[in-house]
């Protein structure tokens, strides 16, 4: 044991975090990080100093705040709430930053001016459980200010939070007598009949940024596995990897997400060795009703795999566990070489750029050179060049086509039972060679094998839009949409529900889809040109002609005759000649 003494000193503790971060970063940084520092200037940091606060340290989105008078740490955090609400009066509800806050007193160690232990601990841990816009304050703080401040506190119980050994009891903050919550009311998604789970992001735990993707892949194979399930209700891996890199408070996953229980974890990766942990929380309480530990050679990957989804879905419902889950998640390829490409180009793919899908067809040639038979691989390659053409980033040559149904077809053969391969083969026989009925039959086997696959449902929408029906097609994207309501790739469901509403006549309705569309995927080329249909649709022509200017910006030398090549096989006739019609009235050049 060390002879060095450490120094200790009893202190409130404030943690602070921005609730829902994530989104409004996604979808401006720069607006979103000015709007954080002008809060922090004008209203933070003097009321910090005004309470006779230290700041400790910041951590992008959070701080942490040390007070030497819990009465100072609760006033400050009190006043600052309050003056938040006025703040974000007149702001929109998807721009508003809102504070989740913890206040603890307990013993802390410091050193170079950093502070650890419990009472830090226990005061992040506090701000997790608070409501954006709440106060949540622990059992020791409330005994210090219950008789000195003019507030009332609502008793919460006994948490069990992530890493602490016992029981927390916890108190949330509420204003006056009025028994109501500091923070504004939060839109809820009711939750579905069947039992729900939403699979978090994994921690990467291997020190190494590279490892992220494997880490990442693990969490797509036990969302896949556990999706196979029929009597669950599953979030779709988009979704929930727009909680990547927070700290997550269960309870605001379940109101976003419409979940009961989340699964949460971490994924340590070193040499040949793995060590998955994995919790099951029920976001009702905030217990931890199952965790384990998993440990294993790394070609034993699989495996632990279906350990952990198998785990987590039978602490849901024991009953079910033996007759319903024998393998929640399939080893996809005898290669883990392959494997490891594979999960690399699933992240490459999913920044739908040029460069981004061109990496990915790259290392998915490489997979499909050391497994010929690797279905995934070969299904996903076949989906980025349907990227390509659809995008403008490759010409639709006979040659690629050619390439690509190859390569789905191929993928049918082999996978004839996973759900992902089978869907995006579908899409891409449908989309390329018009076969619109064994594309369909692809697609209905995935939602057979995987019933809440989202993307599945999303392209049995766009097969329903290739043959003018409307109505199934709503169906099917609005089904998509509830299994995957914040889906960073969620504007091919918008668009889908866009020409839609085109479809069936429904002007008004399907231009909200479209601007919607567009705000989340601004050089979404179908989009962009359907807006400029629309607009002429609607009569509104001098609109039309501006709109072309950011059509032809996505995609450079688009022509009426690049259109038709595009469009023969998945707009009826009738759809086609309104959109040619629109394009020409509109300006857009023959060829």
């Amino acid at each position: 044991m060390s002879g060095e003494r450490v120094e200790r000193r009893l202190a409130a503790i404030l943690a602070v975090d921005v609730a829902g971060y994530s989104r409004p970063m996604g979808e401006d940084e720069e607006g979103t990080l000015a709007a954080l520092r002008a809060v922090r200037r004008e209203l933070g940091d003097p009321k910090i100093t005004e309470h006779r606060g230290r700041i400790v340290k910041t951590t992008g989105d959070g701080l942490l705040v040390e007070f030497a008078s819990v009465v100072d740490a609760v006033r400050c955090a009190v006043e600052v709430q309050r003056e938040m609400v006025d703040r974000n009066a007149a702001v929109p509800a998807a721009r508003r930053i809102e504070f989740r806050m913890g206040v603890n007193v307990g013993d802390i160690i410091i050193e170079d001016g950093d502070i650890f232990g419990d009472g830090v601990n226990i005061a992040a841990r506090l701000e997790a459980l608070a409501e954006p816009g709440g106060i949540c304050i622990s059992a020791a703080a409330h005994e210090q200010v219950r008789d000195k401040l003019d507030f009332s506190f609502e008793d919460m119980g006994e948490q069990q939070v992530k890493n602490i050994a016992r029981p927390v009891r916890t108190h949330r903050i509420v204003v006056g007598s009025t028994a109501q919550p500091i923070t504004a009311a939060v839109t809820e998604l009711p939750l579905p009949e069947k039992p729900s789970i939403a699979v978090l992001p994994f921690q990467n735990m291997s020190g190494d940024p590279e490892q992220e993707y494997f880490a990442d892949g693990i969490v797509e194979e036990i969302t896949t596995g556990i999706s196979r399930l029929p009597w669950l209700f599953v979030i779709a891996r988009n979704s929930s990897f727009t909680y990547k890199g927070k700290a997550v408070d269960v309870k605001q996953v379940a109101r976003e997400l419409g979940v009961r229980y989340v699964l949460e974890g971490s994924v340590r990766k070193a040499a040949n060795r793995v060590r998955i942990t994995a919790q099951l929380i029920d976001t009702t309480s905030g217990a931890h009703i199952w965790a384990d530990r998993f440990d294993g050679a790394l070609d034993d990957i699989f495996e632990l795999q279906d350990q952990v989804a198998s785990g987590g879905v039978g602490a849901i419902e024991p009953k079910l566990r033996q007759s319903e889950i024998e393998r929640a998640t399939r080893k996809p390829t005898e290669s883990l070489d392959a494997y490891d490409l594979y999960l690399r180009a699933l992240a490459a793919c999913h920044q739908v750029t040029s460069e981004g899908v061109e990496n990915a067809v790259r290392q998915l040639e490489r997979a499909l050179e050391i497994d010929p038979s690797y279905a995934p691989a070969a299904a996903l390659a076949a989906r980025c060049r349907v990227l390509q053409v659809m995008q403008g980033w490759a010409r639709r040559t006979p040659e690629l086509e050619a390439v690509a149904l190859h390569l789905a077809r191929r993928a049918i053969a082999t996978g004839k039972d996973d759900p992902d391969t089978l869907w995006m083969a579908g899409h891409t026989i449908a989309t390329l060679s018009g076969d619109h009925k064994a594309g369909a039959a692809a697609i209905e086997r995935a939602l057979v094998l995987n019933p809440n696959a989202a993307l599945a449902w999303s392209h049995r929408g766009w097969l329903h839009l290739y043959l003018d029906e409307a109505d199934p097609a709503i169906a099917a994207f609005e089904r998509a949409s509830r299994l995957s309501p914040l889906d960073p790739q969620g504007h091919g469901i918008k668009g889908g529900l866009a020409r839609a509403h085109l479809t069936a006549g429904r002007y008004e309705e399907a231009m909200r889809w479209v601007d919607q569309t567009i705000l989340e995927q601004p050089r979404w080329t179908p989009a962009l040109w359907m807006k400029i249909v629309l607009y002429e649709l609607m009569g509104r022509h001098s609109e039309a002609c501006a709109a072309l200017k950011p059509m032809l910006e996505a995609w450079p030398g688009f022509t009426i005759e690049a259109f038709t090549s595009y469009a023969k096989l998945h707009y009826t006739a009738r759809l086609r000649g309104i959109y040619v019609e629109a394009l020409r009235k509109a300006g857009l050049p023959e060829e």
